[in-house]
């Protein structure tokens, strides 16, 4: 069937959304992608949304939050139109969108996870079934609700030599391994970009390290470093999953703008060794997803660390930008065939889940 899928990542650069036909186990066929930016104003309104959620011991009504849930509904609406408009389907043709929503708070050690964007509103507004909160299913079984991609991962993975990882370096960094008997181990890593995109917002006003150059010009300070490794975060056996918001910038405060920005992405791809150490076996390859595939200082820090080549997902003719939205485009088909969507080895609960509430036009 054809499916939408619908991503707005902790990053809140904007909403990725990606067109499929797909059965939700072994047939996927990318048909349409396109990105939509957030303006400064909605970007600011989500970041101020999330600030305060964090704050709360339990999600709850305020009217930031539900403002912010209104912008979040109005703009991916926008953003179904125009993909439709731009692949030449009608709305009619498309059987299910896959919303992710926009997280504000991601909670499991206390039993809840909050993603603002209401399904039913979607569903109205598109005219096309909704699949929407995908994750509190997990967390209220025990699980993480995190990471949700590796099924994706796995049907994408499935003629290449095994065992395989597949790392995406979003806000927030995860990797899915699928074993040689397709056995599937997946967590988060720890901070990918954000810290990154943080540091260099704070300290030059752009919103990313642009190829890696100000870490390039910059050194790491060993110091920082370490004392960020020893975090409680990599202690924890997997699977495990964080908010962005579990480590902050504040470490590398009163290093040179490129110093820090160095030790950063140094943070970043010592993270990722770490969590490849604990993989129940070494990957023949390691593919790279996500808006850190662009950064070439960062995928050298990470082969350099960890001994594999990282290998940007575009290289085996995967939309590398796509990849979350297309995700969870398929894992609606799943939710609508009853098929599980988290299972004990990527979020830790304790059986095989379907997950998602269907909200109809």
């Amino acid at each position: 069937m054809l499916a939408i899928g619908l991503m707005s990542g902790t990053s809140l650069d904007g909403i990725d959304a990606a067109l499929i036909e797909t059965d939700g186990e072994g047939m996927v066929r990318p048909i349409a992608f396109r990105g939509e930016a957030y303006s400064d104003a909605a970007r600011a309104q989500l970041a101020a949304a999330t600030t305060l959620a964090l704050t709360f011991d339990r999600p709850r009504a305020s009217p930031d939050l539900v403002a912010a849930g209104e912008l979040i509904d109005r703009t991916h609406a926008f953003a179904v139109h125009k993909l439709l408009r731009e692949a030449g389907v009608e709305a009619a043709a498309v059987e299910v969108i896959g919303y992710h929503g926009q997280t504000v708070a991601h909670r499991p050690d206390r039993g809840w996870t909050w993603q603002v964007g209401d399904g039913a509103v979607l569903a109205r507004a598109t005219g096309i079934t909704v699949v929407s909160d995908f994750r509190s299913a997990d967390v209220a079984a025990g699980g993480q609700g995190a990471p949700l991609l590796p099924v994706y991962h796995a049907a994408l993975v499935a003629a290449l030599e095994r065992p395989v990882a597949v790392l995406n370096l979003g806000g927030v960094g995860n990797i899915t391994y699928v074993g040689a008997d397709g056995a599937l181990v997946a967590f988060d890593t720890g901070p990918a970009n954000g810290l990154i995109d943080s540091w260099v917002e704070a300290e030059t006003g752009a919103r990313f390290d642009a190829d890696g150059a100000l870490a390039a010009a910059g050194r790491g300070d060993e110091a920082v470093l370490t004392g960020m490794l020893d975090h409680p975060f990599f202690d924890l056996a997997p699977p495990k999953s964080l908010d962005r918001n579990d480590f902050t910038i504040q470490p590398a405060r009163g290093l040179a703008a490129a110093d820090g920005a160095a030790t950063l992405t140094a943070f970043t791809a010592a993270s990722v060794t770490e969590a490849i150490d604990r993989l129940p076996a070494r990957p023949k390859r390691l593919i790279v997803a996500g808006g850190g595939r662009h950064n070439p200082v960062l995928l050298r820090m990470i082969g350099d660390r960890c001994g594999l080549r990282p290998e940007p997902s575009d290289a085996l003719g995967w939309n590398g930008d796509a990849m979350e939205a297309e995700g969870f485009a398929y894992m609606a088909v799943r939710t609508l065939r009853g098929l599980p969507i988290s299972f004990p080895g990527t979020t830790g609960a304790a059986a095989p889940l379907a997950g998602g509430v269907i909200s109809r036009p």
